[in-house]
């Protein structure tokens, strides 16, 4: 489901938070539309938090310690990153009035990212909002084989530890499925964000300087069968 709004309404922080925790996002065109559509897809992505699955080359790059994962550190380089033409796509949803948005979003402890360096070098990394229990992703990018991979084992790790109940991944692609992203009905989504919300999760209880070990060691500890 989508709607087109009006390109004079006024989109703020608060309206946004207010669409998220009803289920529903915006998106723009492309990255010169300065109009956004509400979507609200009949299937939604979603990554069951104690059924995730890490690739064992992953894991053994994520214990190389080549990378260095920051948290809340560069949101403009992610935005920048997740925007950027690369092979297979050349342009992006992400306009200047998304930016703005989830910059409000950002400033005021909403908006989060998850940042992989190598050698002083943003190389991959994502965005999401976190509301209640519930954190919904937004973009990743990499420049750099496995960057956006282990961002997103480190964001895992770290909504676990957190207390989170729901990742929200909005679509399913091949790239998220390897971790165990399945797919849900839009009644049954609604379902889980309602469990979710009223959570007080904590988007920072994990140490940023977590090691690598512990990171994977989070995710398989919270495994069930």
């Amino acid at each position: 489901m989508t709607s087109r709004d009006d390109i004079a309404t006024d989109i703020t922080a608060q309206v946004l938070i207010k669409a998220y925790s009803c289920g529903i996002f915006p998106m723009a065109e492309s990255a010169e539309d300065t109009t956004l559509y509400w979507i609200e897809p009949e299937h939604r992505g979603i990554v069951p938090l104690n059924k995730v699955h890490i690739p064992r080359r992953l894991a053994r790059s994520i214990r190389s310690s080549a990378f260095d994962v920051r948290v809340d550190n560069d949101y403009d380089g992610v935005l920048d990153g997740c925007a950027a033409s690369r092979p297979g796509r050349r342009s992006t949803w992400i306009n200047e009035r998304i930016r703005n948005l989830y910059r409000d979003l950002y400033e005021l402890g909403y908006c989060h990212t998850v940042e992989v360096w190598h050698e002083e070098k943003l190389v991959g990394g994502l965005y999401g909002v976190a509301l209640g229990g519930a954190f919904f992703g937004e973009s990743m990018f990499s420049t750099m084989r496995d960057a956006s991979k282990i961002a997103m084992v480190y964001l895992i790790a770290r909504l676990i530890s957190g207390g989170y109940q729901l990742l929200d991944t909005q679509f399913v692609t091949e790239h998220l499925r390897q971790f165990g992203t399945v797919e849900v009905e839009r009644k049954d989504f609604h379902v889980l964000l309602e469990k979710a919300l009223p959570i007080e999760a904590e988007f920072h209880k994990l140490a940023v300087d977590t090691p690598a070990q512990l990171i994977t060691d989070i995710i398989k500890d919270h495994r069930t069968l």
